[in-house]
Order: structure tokens, then C-alpha cells, then sequence
């Protein structure tokens, strides 16, 4: 049974679903041009980088995840989480975006040219459709037995947890070698678990001779070549060129990446290319999807290809999509006075 809420008889501009930095890029964008716009955010503000590892530092420097022209002051080269979190904090109050927070989307219908979006709490009208929800929603499952174990973790979040633990971290890229590192260096025993032959090219330049050089002196044991086969509450089978290995456990941090939420994108009807890696189907011009008048913009424009788009080479998609926006609002304005 639905519960009803009731109906907001403005109808916007603009409804943007997602408040990450690219959520609110577009809402920026929105705000300049004196668009009528809401953002809806199904955690807190900026959630994926919130969700980030408590010590995570940023590939990028700070002024190019700069949005608004508020600047990024950041005490190092490369900023941390923290510094992030308070940074877009900033940007959402300087520019005053409205925003709902932990208000998640869960229906969005269209009649006629108005779109409905109905949240958790909440139903709202517009006549566009942005959709900046990333990709950090649903974890890369591994599909082995006990992957459902309490142990088991997705998310890695605060190296502390781990102290004296026999940790296993599954991944080579930079959030498993991330979790390896700062368990390893707070006293967790930890095991790697990686399925090509050396840690991944996309790890960042000044981590990984940390990493290389723990595995060589033996500091963190590694299995390259090698996928976990199962994992119990004290153990985990690791299969290995040699054969399958047991080793003793405590937690599995399992880095294995993340994908947008493609249910979501396909129950409200935009069309993904299987072929080309579950891309959702827009136009790269002006970011509109198959959809008339709903757009896409950040990360989840590349649907499993994760490393493609980041905030630094998406910032721009808001201002493509607003202009477009507005550009077809100003048509529709000059055939109504034909």
C-alpha cells in the first residue's frame, strides 16, 4: 500500500535527484540562469564522499573539485575527506541551493509534459529531470558463499575498527589498497586477495610503491591470480594458481567497486546499452537521455565504466544541461506566441 502524500502544486523548472558535488553543480547552474529548481538527496549532503574511508585523501588537487567559484582551501596538495565534506557544505550554503535531504526517490511518472516525482516523504512536479545519483550505491557483489556474512563489508570506513584483526582485503585498485595500508599500519594482519597479477596501474602514483614494497618485504601477504571461493566466520578459501589456500579471518573488506543503480534508471524507463557496459542512453551533447526532457549528468553517465567520469571532468555537464534546458524552454516560449 502507498502511502499518499500530498502534492505540491508548484511545478518546477528543474527536480534534481542526487546532492553530490554534481548535484549541486546543477543546481549552481539552475541558479543562475533563475530557474525554479529543488534538489533531492536520499542521504545527507554530499552522502557518497561522506560514505568515503575516514582518511581518504583525493586524487585530484583541490581547485579541480572547486563548483561555483568557491574556492578550495586545503592544508596539503591533495585534499582529505573532511576538508571535502565541509568544502561542498560551504558551496550549498554560499549559493542557499535548496535541498531535502535524506528523502529518497522511489517513483517518478509522467503525464502530459510534467514529470511527478514521488519521494519517501514527499511529492513533487517538474517539467525537467536531472539525474546525479553517481554510482557508489550497490556494491560489485563477489557471488560467493557467505558473502552475506556480518563480516563482510563493502564500505570500507575507519581503519580503528581493525586493530589486532585478521583482515583480508579483496581488490588492487585504490580503495582496496586504501584499506590495506591503514589496517595494516594500526595492527590488523592483513591478507590481499587480487585477481590479476599486480596491483592495479590506476592507484595513486605516491601510494603505491607503500603498497608494493609491504607486499615484498612480506609486511601484507598477497595472492595475485586468485579469487575468493568461500568465506566462513573464522576462515576464508582463497583459490590461488596453486590450489585453494584456507586462512584464518576476521573481517572481509571486499573492494571490488561499484555500479549506478540500474533498477531505478530502468523501472522509471531510461534505456541502458548492455553492449557498451550498461551505459545509460543519452545524448553526449547535451546529456538528455531517451527520455524527453530528463538528463544525466556526473558519474553515472558512464554506468559500469566507474573510471571514466569524475567530479573533476563532469563539473561541465551541468552547464551543457541547464543551457539546454533553457534553450528549449525559450523555443517552446517562441512557438506559444506563433
Amino acid at each position: 500500500m502507498k502511502t499518499k502524500f500530498a502534492m505540491s502544486e508548484k511545478v518546477l523548472d528543474v527536480l534534481i535527484i542526487g546532492g553530490g558535488p554534481i548535484g549541486l553543480a546543477c543546481g549552481i547552474a539552475a541558479k543562475k540562469k533563475n530557474l525554479d529548481f529543488l534538489i533531492v538527496e536520499k542521504g545527507c549532503l554530499v552522502n557518497s564522499l561522506y560514505n568515503y574511508p575516514v582518511n581518504m585523501t583525493f586524487f585530484s588537487t583541490s581547485e579541480r573539485l572547486e563548483i561555483g567559484g568557491v574556492p578550495f582551501i586545503s592544508h596539503g596538495d591533495k585534499p582529505n575527506r573532511t576538508e571535502a565534506l565541509e568544502y561542498y557544505r560551504r558551496v550549498q550554503s554560499s549559493w542557499q541551493l535548496p535541498i531535502k535531504l535524506f528523502e529518497k526517490v522511489i517513483e517518478v511518472e509522467k503525464s502530459g509534459t510534467v514529470y511527478t516525482i514521488r519521494t519517501e516523504k514527499a511529492t513533487y512536479q517538474a517539467a525537467t529531470i536531472i539525474i546525479a545519483t553517481g554510482f557508489f550505491d550497490k556494491p560489485n557483489l563477489m557471488g560467493v558463499k557467505g558473502e552475506e556474512l556480518p563480516k563482510v563489508k563493502h564500505y570500507y570506513d575507519d581503519p580503528y575498527l581493525y586493530v589486532e584483526q585478521k583482515v583480508l582485503v579483496v581488490g588492487a585498485a585504490n580503495s582496496a589498497v586504501d584499506a590495506a595500508l591503514q589496517t595494516y599500519r594500526r595492527g590488523a594482519e592483513v591478507i590481499m586477495v587480487v585477481r590479476e597479477n599486480e596491483v592495479s596501474e590506476r592507484v595513486k602514483y605516491w601510494v603505491r610503491p607503500d603498497i608494493e614494497n609491504r607486499i615484498k618485504e612480506g609486511s601484507i601477504q598477497a595472492y595475485f591470480n586468485a579469487s575468493v571461493q568461500e568465506i566462513r566466520e573464522s576462515e576464508v578459501d582463497i583459490l590461488t594458481p596453486e590450489g585453494i589456500v584456507t586462512v584464518k579471518n576476521d573481517f572481509v573488506l571486499a573492494m571490488t567497486g561499484y555500479q549506478p543503480d540500474f533498477r531505478f534508471l530502468e523501472k522509471i524507463g531510461i534505456e541502458l546499452d548492455y553492449e557498451g557496459g550498461k551505459v545509460p542512453v543519452h545524448n553526449e551533447e547535451t546529456m538528455e537521455t531517451n527520455l524527453e526532457n530528463m538528463y544525466l549528468a556526473g558519474v553515472i553517465c558512464g554506468g559500469m565504466q566507474t573510471s571514466k567520469w569524475f567530479i573533476e571532468n563532469s563539473r561541465e555537464h551541468a552547464d551543457k544541461i541547464i543551457d539546454h534546458i533553457v534553450k528549449k524552454k525559450q523555443e517552446g516560449k517562441a512557438e506559444a506566441c506563433v
